[in-house]
């Protein structure tokens, strides 16, 4: 069993972990891209190490116990080398902040768009159920905007995040832009003293419009806001959206507006990957500190296997791991997520059958250039490992 860390989260884990807690962090990556398990208990049965189930539980425990597991000391440090080496200053970063929950756990992430997924940066418990306020979103955007100081950001949230506070607080931050969808029952004032609701804006599929500098809500207005308002219709074979978005900015251009929105929809994909399309985090009993090294354990695994599927993408070698994208289809069949982690599940499988796998080869000799171009894909998809 391989772990797709980079050598630069290596490094850092070296650096920030003991010589016992990097290893015990490698194993624990590993069962995680392997067997996509996030419970204890699962990973308990898997460690492997000849001692006794309930000493296996307590290292993993004492291990996920550990003050200095945190996004904070091990993935900010990451983060940063990873943004340095894939983004030139000034370059446009998108940051998604959503919430999501399960029996008796409440999380506020905030991840970075990439690829077409998110990427957790940073994930707090809310002590509480249900949604957030401005005062617990403020916090948690305070603490990871400054890993973005030489980037510019745009913000993006869904309808919890769209109050006045929050996007007065964003437009105070420097090189900061936000795309914040407001609830359709918000009013606009359209003309001095005139207020319209914007579900009456956009009555019907196929309208659009761009209002600037329009107060928003009756109660805490602020001038020279901005909304972007789009239904959009049925086209060809698409179905038209069932919703009208409208979207709080500072952009200055609707194409921007709606575009930039677009790809907070990378967040939803994170949260199936994480739950039950992937590492079943859901599935976990953990909580507190414990539940938070976890979180922080599938974020290093996720992201790099998302890195790994986008190398083995570079290297044109998806059709070996995946079925490609098939005519009129408007998405990729699998994300490089799945790319990177099925890549090395076949490579391993290969290794591990390697003899039966020879035998049954040689049973059709006719097919011998086919195998070797395989074997070709196989040796430079163990290179992305």
């Amino acid at each position: 069993m391989s772990t797709l860390l980079p050598s630069f989260y290596k490094s850092t884990l070296k650096n920030k972990l003991k010589r016992s807690e990097y290893l015990i962090c490698l194993i624990i990556i590993g069962l995680l891209q392997t067997y996509q398990i996030s419970t204890i208990e699962e990973l308990d049965n898997k460690f492997p190490s000849p001692i006794l189930f309930e000493s296996r539980r307590k290292k993993i425990q004492r291990f996920l116990s550990l003050y200095h597991l945190n996004f904070s000391t091990i993935w900010f440090p990451i983060l940063s080398i990873w943004l340095s080496l894939n983004f030139s200053p000034l370059s446009v970063l998108y940051l998604a902040i959503d919430r999501t929950e399960w029996t008796g756990v409440n999380l506020l992430f905030v991840s970075i768009i990439y690829q077409k997924r998110a990427i957790p940066i940073y994930v707090t418990i809310l002590q509480k159920k249900g949604a957030s306020n401005f005062r617990e979103q403020q916090e948690v955007l305070a603490k990871i905007l400054p890993l973005f100081n030489n980037y510019k950001k745009v913000v993006l949230g869904d309808r919890e995040f769209c109050s006045v506070g929050l996007a007065q607080w964003l437009r105070e931050q420097p090189e900061t832009y936000f795309c914040l969808r407001l609830k359709k029952n918000e009013y606009v004032e359209i003309k001095e003293n005139i207020w319209m609701q914007l579900k009456d804006l956009a009555p019907n599929p196929g309208v659009n419009f761009y209002l600037q500098g329009v107060k928003i809500t009756k109660t805490k207005g602020f001038c020279q806001g901005e909304v972007a308002g789009k239904w959009a219709r049925k086209y060809r074979d698409k179905k038209s959206s069932e919703d009208a978005w409208f979207i709080s900015t500072n952009l200055g251009d609707f194409s921007q507006a709606i575009n930039s929105y677009q790809k907070r929809f990378g967040i939803e994909e994170l949260f199936r990957d994480i739950k039950s399309g992937g590492y079943q985090i859901d599935k976990t009993l953990a909580h507190g500190d414990r539940l938070m090294s976890l979180l922080l354990l599938i974020t290093l695994a996720y992201s790099s296997a998302l890195l790994t599927g986008e190398k083995i993408q570079q290297k044109r070698k998806i059709k070996y791991v995946s079925r490609i994208k098939e005519k009129k289809r408007y998405v990729k069949r699998h994300s490089y997520f799945y790319i990177g982690l099925h890549g090395k599940d076949w490579v391993e499988s290969l290794n591990y059958f390697e003899k039966i796998a020879e035998s049954l080869m040689s049973l059709s000799p006719h097919k011998r250039p086919n195998y070797k171009r395989g074997n070709r894909a196989a040796t430079l998809i163990k290179s992305t490992l």
